[in-house]
């Protein structure tokens, strides 16, 4: 039986076993490191997002420092009334 000249060197058969490992066999291998890059990705998306609603929620308490601010947030995202008032919701579907 012929064995291949590349398998009879003793150093590309270690090279060969050493590339296998550290891609397939190893805790950091290929598989690893792309899903978590992926997480990665996915993370930064959602700190993104959060530091928009994080504005969001700073202008809206800007907004409410004020007696008229407060006042009007209530009645338009709250629905509060005076008491002599009657509220008509008006929604599209």
């Amino acid at each position: 039986m012929k064995i291949p000249k590349y398998f009879r060197n003793k150093y590309a058969v270690a090279i060969g076993l050493f590339v296998i490992y550290t891609l397939f066999l190893d805790d950091v291998d290929v598989f690893t490191v792309i899903r978590q890059n992926s997480k990665l990705s996915e993370l930064e998306e959602q700190k993104v997002i959060t530091q928009q609603q994080l504005e969001e929620t700073r202008e809206t308490l800007k907004k409410l420092e004020s007696i008229g601010g407060l006042e009007r947030y209530a009645r338009e995202k709250k629905l509060f009334k005076k008491d002599d008032e009657d509220i008509f919701v008006i929604s599209y579907e």
